[in-house]
Protein backbone atom coordinates (compact mmCIF):
# COMPACT_ATOMS: atom_id res chain seq x y z
CA UNK A 1 0.00 0.00 0.00
CA UNK A 2 1.36 3.53 -0.87
CA UNK A 3 1.77 6.33 1.25
CA UNK A 4 -0.76 8.34 -0.12
CA UNK A 5 -3.65 5.40 0.96
CA UNK A 6 -2.54 5.38 4.67
CA UNK A 7 -4.28 7.43 7.21
CA UNK A 8 -3.26 11.16 7.76
CA UNK A 9 -4.65 12.66 10.94
CA UNK A 10 -3.41 16.24 9.15
CA UNK A 11 -4.83 15.50 5.71
CA UNK A 12 -7.95 14.01 6.94
CA UNK A 13 -9.24 16.90 8.84
CA UNK A 14 -8.43 15.27 12.28
CA UNK A 15 -5.74 16.67 14.84
CA UNK A 16 -2.73 14.36 15.76
CA UNK A 17 -3.51 13.28 19.25
CA UNK A 18 -0.39 12.87 21.72
CA UNK A 19 0.81 8.91 21.58
CA UNK A 20 -1.17 9.26 18.46
CA UNK A 21 1.10 7.10 16.55
CA UNK A 22 -0.39 3.65 18.69
CA UNK A 23 -3.35 2.55 18.14
CA UNK A 24 -6.07 0.05 20.20
CA UNK A 25 -6.63 -3.56 19.11
CA UNK A 26 -9.60 -5.24 21.42
CA UNK A 27 -9.00 -8.63 22.60
CA UNK A 28 -11.50 -9.99 19.94
CA UNK A 29 -9.35 -8.60 17.20
CA UNK A 30 -12.19 -5.96 16.18
CA UNK A 31 -10.48 -2.84 14.40
CA UNK A 32 -10.78 0.17 17.17
CA UNK A 33 -11.92 3.13 15.09
CA UNK A 34 -12.18 6.46 17.05
CA UNK A 35 -15.41 8.48 15.91
CA UNK A 36 -13.08 11.54 14.84
CA UNK A 37 -12.55 9.20 12.01
CA UNK A 38 -15.84 8.66 10.83
CA UNK A 39 -17.61 11.14 8.77
CA UNK A 40 -19.91 13.52 10.82
CA UNK A 41 -22.88 12.56 8.61
CA UNK A 42 -22.21 8.97 9.83
CA UNK A 43 -21.67 9.46 13.39
CA UNK A 44 -25.33 9.61 14.44
CA UNK A 45 -25.91 6.60 12.56
CA UNK A 46 -23.27 4.74 14.30
CA UNK A 47 -23.93 5.84 17.61
CA UNK A 48 -28.06 5.95 17.67
CA UNK A 49 -28.34 2.21 18.68
CA UNK A 50 -25.71 3.24 21.76
CA UNK A 51 -27.93 6.11 22.62
CA UNK A 52 -30.62 3.31 23.13
CA UNK A 53 -28.78 0.96 25.19
CA UNK A 54 -27.83 4.04 27.37
CA UNK A 55 -31.43 4.71 27.72
CA UNK A 56 -32.07 1.37 28.95
CA UNK A 57 -28.95 1.55 31.40
CA UNK A 58 -30.78 4.71 33.04
CA UNK A 59 -33.64 3.02 33.30
CA UNK A 60 -32.44 -0.13 35.21
CA UNK A 61 -30.24 2.11 37.34
CA UNK A 62 -33.22 4.41 37.94
CA UNK A 63 -35.34 1.22 39.13
CA UNK A 64 -32.71 0.13 41.71
CA UNK A 65 -33.17 3.72 43.30
CA UNK A 66 -36.93 3.19 43.67
CA UNK A 67 -36.93 -0.28 44.37
CA UNK A 68 -34.68 0.85 47.56
CA UNK A 69 -37.33 3.73 48.08
CA UNK A 70 -40.16 1.10 48.31
CA UNK A 71 -41.96 2.23 45.26
CA UNK A 72 -41.82 -1.16 43.97
CA UNK A 73 -44.61 -0.80 41.21
CA UNK A 74 -42.84 2.38 39.48
CA UNK A 75 -39.61 0.67 39.65
CA UNK A 76 -41.55 -2.34 37.77
CA UNK A 77 -42.11 -0.11 35.27
CA UNK A 78 -39.06 1.39 34.88
CA UNK A 79 -37.57 -2.10 33.90
CA UNK A 80 -40.29 -2.79 31.68
CA UNK A 81 -39.31 0.52 29.57
CA UNK A 82 -35.62 -0.76 30.21
CA UNK A 83 -36.90 -3.90 27.73
CA UNK A 84 -38.47 -1.41 25.16
CA UNK A 85 -35.14 -0.10 25.04
CA UNK A 86 -33.14 -3.07 24.94
CA UNK A 87 -35.18 -4.26 22.00
CA UNK A 88 -34.95 -0.62 20.09
CA UNK A 89 -31.24 -0.96 20.09
CA UNK A 90 -30.96 -4.13 18.50
CA UNK A 91 -33.45 -3.35 15.94
CA UNK A 92 -32.31 0.02 15.44
CA UNK A 93 -28.92 -1.58 14.79
CA UNK A 94 -29.89 -3.75 12.18
CA UNK A 95 -31.67 -1.02 10.56
CA UNK A 96 -29.13 1.21 9.85
CA UNK A 97 -26.47 -1.18 9.73
CA UNK A 98 -24.79 -0.20 12.79
CA UNK A 99 -24.13 -3.33 14.36
CA UNK A 100 -20.88 -3.46 15.99
CA UNK A 101 -17.97 -5.88 19.34
CA UNK A 102 -18.60 -2.20 21.33
CA UNK A 103 -22.29 -2.04 20.93
CA UNK A 104 -22.59 -5.61 21.79
CA UNK A 105 -21.00 -5.39 25.07
CA UNK A 106 -22.19 -2.10 26.21
CA UNK A 107 -25.56 -3.59 25.64
CA UNK A 108 -24.76 -6.40 27.89
CA UNK A 109 -23.17 -4.03 30.17
CA UNK A 110 -26.42 -2.03 30.69
CA UNK A 111 -28.43 -5.52 30.77
CA UNK A 112 -26.86 -6.94 33.38
CA UNK A 113 -27.94 -3.58 35.28
CA UNK A 114 -31.26 -3.47 34.20
CA UNK A 115 -32.37 -7.01 33.75
CA UNK A 116 -29.46 -8.57 36.38
CA UNK A 117 -29.64 -5.90 39.13
CA UNK A 118 -32.64 -4.17 38.87
CA UNK A 119 -34.85 -7.05 39.68
CA UNK A 120 -32.24 -8.57 42.32
CA UNK A 121 -32.86 -5.60 44.43
CA UNK A 122 -36.25 -5.19 43.75
CA UNK A 123 -37.15 -8.95 44.58
CA UNK A 124 -34.85 -8.22 47.77
CA UNK A 125 -36.99 -5.19 49.01
CA UNK A 126 -40.32 -6.27 47.96
CA UNK A 127 -40.70 -9.76 48.88
CA UNK A 128 -37.61 -10.69 50.98
CA UNK A 129 -36.83 -7.75 52.93
CA UNK A 130 -37.44 -9.66 56.87
CA UNK A 131 -35.03 -12.29 55.75
CA UNK A 132 -32.12 -10.50 55.51
CA UNK A 133 -29.70 -13.67 54.72
CA UNK A 134 -32.55 -15.29 52.60
CA UNK A 135 -32.50 -12.28 50.76
CA UNK A 136 -29.02 -11.52 50.22
CA UNK A 137 -28.34 -15.07 48.73
CA UNK A 138 -31.33 -15.31 46.41
CA UNK A 139 -30.66 -11.28 45.42
CA UNK A 140 -27.22 -12.31 44.25
CA UNK A 141 -28.05 -15.82 43.16
CA UNK A 142 -30.18 -13.73 40.12
CA UNK A 143 -27.35 -11.26 39.75
CA UNK A 144 -24.54 -13.73 38.99
CA UNK A 145 -26.96 -16.18 36.78
CA UNK A 146 -27.83 -13.15 34.48
CA UNK A 147 -24.04 -12.22 34.31
CA UNK A 148 -23.25 -15.67 33.86
CA UNK A 149 -25.82 -16.15 31.10
CA UNK A 150 -25.02 -12.29 29.15
CA UNK A 151 -20.85 -13.41 29.27
CA UNK A 152 -22.22 -16.86 27.67
CA UNK A 153 -23.94 -15.02 24.98
CA UNK A 154 -21.27 -12.74 24.03
CA UNK A 155 -18.84 -14.82 23.49
CA UNK A 156 -21.07 -17.98 22.13
CA UNK A 157 -22.61 -16.10 19.14
CA UNK A 158 -22.87 -18.77 16.20
CA UNK A 159 -23.37 -17.35 12.83
CA UNK A 160 -24.85 -20.69 11.64
CA UNK A 161 -27.52 -20.66 15.02
CA UNK A 162 -31.32 -20.66 14.14
CA UNK A 163 -31.85 -17.40 15.10
CA UNK A 164 -35.66 -18.87 15.76
CA UNK A 165 -34.46 -19.44 19.11
CA UNK A 166 -31.72 -18.15 22.38
CA UNK A 167 -30.28 -21.16 24.46
CA UNK A 168 -31.24 -20.49 27.77
CA UNK A 169 -33.95 -17.75 28.95
CA UNK A 170 -33.11 -13.87 27.74
CA UNK A 171 -32.33 -11.99 30.70
CA UNK A 172 -35.46 -9.88 29.82
CA UNK A 173 -37.76 -12.49 29.89
CA UNK A 174 -36.85 -13.25 33.46
CA UNK A 175 -37.07 -9.87 34.13
CA UNK A 176 -40.72 -9.97 32.45
CA UNK A 177 -41.50 -12.48 35.26
CA UNK A 178 -40.85 -10.15 37.95
CA UNK A 179 -42.38 -7.34 36.74
CA UNK A 180 -45.97 -9.10 36.24
CA UNK A 181 -45.79 -10.65 39.35
CA UNK A 182 -45.47 -7.18 40.93
CA UNK A 183 -48.39 -5.53 39.19
CA UNK A 184 -50.56 -8.63 39.80
CA UNK A 185 -49.99 -9.11 43.84
CA UNK A 186 -50.35 -5.96 46.15
CA UNK A 187 -48.44 -9.02 48.70
CA UNK A 188 -45.72 -11.51 48.36
CA UNK A 189 -47.91 -13.39 50.60
CA UNK A 190 -49.85 -16.35 48.72
CA UNK A 191 -51.48 -18.86 50.39
CA UNK A 192 -52.25 -19.68 54.05
CA UNK A 193 -48.68 -20.33 55.05
CA UNK A 194 -46.84 -19.00 58.07
CA UNK A 195 -43.62 -18.66 59.26
CA UNK A 196 -41.08 -19.60 56.96
CA UNK A 197 -43.26 -20.71 54.55
CA UNK A 198 -44.08 -17.54 53.53
CA UNK A 199 -41.58 -17.31 51.37
CA UNK A 200 -42.30 -20.03 48.91
CA UNK A 201 -43.84 -18.35 46.11
CA UNK A 202 -40.79 -15.11 46.26
CA UNK A 203 -38.61 -18.47 46.08
CA UNK A 204 -40.21 -19.85 43.14
CA UNK A 205 -40.62 -16.83 41.35
CA UNK A 206 -36.35 -16.10 41.50
CA UNK A 207 -35.27 -19.16 41.59
CA UNK A 208 -36.81 -20.72 38.71
CA UNK A 209 -35.98 -17.56 36.03
CA UNK A 210 -32.79 -17.11 37.08
CA UNK A 211 -32.43 -21.03 36.62
CA UNK A 212 -33.57 -20.57 33.37
CA UNK A 213 -31.33 -18.26 32.33
CA UNK A 214 -28.20 -19.88 32.54
CA UNK A 215 -29.79 -23.72 31.47
CA UNK A 216 -29.12 -24.77 27.59
CA UNK A 217 -33.00 -25.65 26.90
CA UNK A 218 -34.02 -22.91 24.29
CA UNK A 219 -36.59 -20.74 24.02
CA UNK A 220 -38.14 -18.94 21.02
CA UNK A 221 -37.14 -15.75 20.46
CA UNK A 222 -39.87 -14.52 18.57
CA UNK A 223 -37.84 -12.49 15.92
CA UNK A 224 -40.51 -12.96 13.42
CA UNK A 225 -43.34 -10.71 15.36
CA UNK A 226 -40.51 -8.24 16.41
CA UNK A 227 -39.41 -7.58 12.98
CA UNK A 228 -41.90 -9.02 9.98
CA UNK A 229 -40.80 -9.54 6.74
CA UNK A 230 -43.99 -10.35 4.88
CA UNK A 231 -47.62 -8.89 4.93
CA UNK A 232 -49.19 -11.68 6.69
CA UNK A 233 -46.06 -11.80 9.46
CA UNK A 234 -46.94 -7.57 9.64
CA UNK A 235 -50.77 -8.39 10.12
CA UNK A 236 -49.89 -10.96 13.29
CA UNK A 237 -47.43 -8.49 14.76
CA UNK A 238 -49.79 -5.85 15.04
CA UNK A 239 -52.82 -7.98 16.24
CA UNK A 240 -50.66 -9.33 18.77
CA UNK A 241 -49.76 -5.82 20.13
CA UNK A 242 -53.10 -4.82 19.84
CA UNK A 243 -54.46 -7.56 21.89
CA UNK A 244 -51.35 -7.13 24.56
CA UNK A 245 -52.13 -2.74 24.69
CA UNK A 246 -56.33 -4.05 25.32
CA UNK A 247 -54.69 -6.55 27.80
CA UNK A 248 -53.10 -3.97 29.58
CA UNK A 249 -55.81 -1.49 30.06
CA UNK A 250 -58.62 -4.05 30.55
CA UNK A 251 -56.14 -6.08 33.07
CA UNK A 252 -52.49 -5.57 33.14
CA UNK A 253 -51.59 -8.06 35.82
CA UNK A 254 -53.39 -10.24 34.56
CA UNK A 255 -52.20 -9.75 30.92
CA UNK A 256 -48.58 -9.35 32.12
CA UNK A 257 -48.86 -12.72 34.11
CA UNK A 258 -50.43 -14.52 30.82
CA UNK A 259 -47.50 -12.79 28.67
CA UNK A 260 -44.24 -13.54 30.86
CA UNK A 261 -45.57 -16.69 32.42
CA UNK A 262 -46.92 -18.07 29.39
CA UNK A 263 -43.36 -17.28 27.47
CA UNK A 264 -41.36 -18.95 30.35
CA UNK A 265 -43.77 -22.15 30.11
CA UNK A 266 -42.90 -22.15 26.23
CA UNK A 267 -39.99 -23.78 26.51
CA UNK A 268 -40.65 -26.87 28.29
CA UNK A 269 -44.14 -27.09 26.40
CA UNK A 270 -42.00 -27.08 23.41
CA UNK A 271 -39.56 -29.53 24.74
CA UNK A 272 -42.64 -31.94 25.48
CA UNK A 273 -44.44 -31.45 22.46
CA UNK A 274 -41.61 -31.50 20.13
CA UNK A 275 -42.25 -35.11 19.37
CA UNK A 276 -45.89 -34.41 18.07
CA UNK A 277 -44.93 -31.18 16.24
CA UNK A 278 -42.38 -33.10 14.31
CA UNK A 279 -44.49 -35.82 12.90
CA UNK A 280 -47.49 -33.83 11.86
CA UNK A 281 -46.21 -30.02 11.00
CA UNK A 282 -42.81 -31.16 10.00
CA UNK A 283 -39.21 -30.63 11.01
CA UNK A 284 -39.02 -26.97 10.61
CA UNK A 285 -41.83 -26.85 13.55
CA UNK A 286 -38.87 -28.01 16.41
CA UNK A 287 -35.75 -26.65 16.94
CA UNK A 288 -33.08 -28.12 14.72
CA UNK A 289 -30.24 -30.29 17.11
CA UNK A 290 -27.19 -28.02 18.49
CA UNK A 291 -24.05 -28.38 17.37
CA UNK A 292 -21.16 -28.48 20.16
CA UNK A 293 -18.90 -25.26 20.38
CA UNK A 294 -15.82 -24.92 21.79
CA UNK A 295 -15.85 -24.81 25.70
CA UNK A 296 -16.44 -20.66 26.71
CA UNK A 297 -13.67 -22.08 29.73
CA UNK A 298 -11.04 -22.43 27.87
CA UNK A 299 -8.09 -19.91 27.93
CA UNK A 300 -7.11 -17.74 24.87
CA UNK A 301 -4.10 -19.09 22.58
CA UNK A 302 -1.62 -16.87 23.05
CA UNK A 303 -1.21 -16.36 19.12
CA UNK A 304 -5.10 -15.35 18.80
CA UNK A 305 -4.02 -12.18 21.24
CA UNK A 306 -3.16 -9.56 19.04
CA UNK A 307 -0.70 -6.21 19.90
CA UNK A 308 -0.81 -2.81 19.55
CA UNK A 309 0.35 -1.73 15.94
CA UNK A 310 1.42 1.34 14.33
CA UNK A 311 -1.06 4.20 13.02
CA UNK A 312 0.81 4.15 10.12
CA UNK A 313 0.27 0.46 9.70
CA UNK A 314 -3.46 1.13 9.26
CA UNK A 315 -5.05 2.73 5.85
CA UNK A 316 -7.86 5.61 6.55
CA UNK A 317 -10.81 3.25 7.11
CA UNK A 318 -8.89 1.66 9.97
CA UNK A 319 -8.48 -1.77 8.49
CA UNK A 320 -5.14 -3.57 8.27
CA UNK A 321 -3.18 -2.66 5.45
CA UNK A 322 -3.23 -5.10 2.58
CA UNK A 323 -0.79 -8.04 1.74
Amino acid sequence: MSSADRYDPVRDGHQRRILGRWRLVSPTGARVVSLRQIPPKDRIRVTLPSIFTTLNMFSGFSAVLLAFDQQFRLAAVLIAVSIVFDIADGYVARLVGATSPFGLQLDSLADLISFGLAPAVLVHTWALDGWPVLAWLVAFFWLGCAAFRLARFNVTIDPAADKRYFVGLASPGAAAVVIATIFALDSPDVGPWEGPWKVWFPLTVSVIPALLMVMTIRFRSFRNLLAPTTPRARLTTVAVALAILLGMIVAPGLTGLVVAYGYVLTAPLGVLTAPLRRRFLGEDSVAPPRLRMPSVFLPLAEDAVPVEVEVEDVDCEGLPPTP
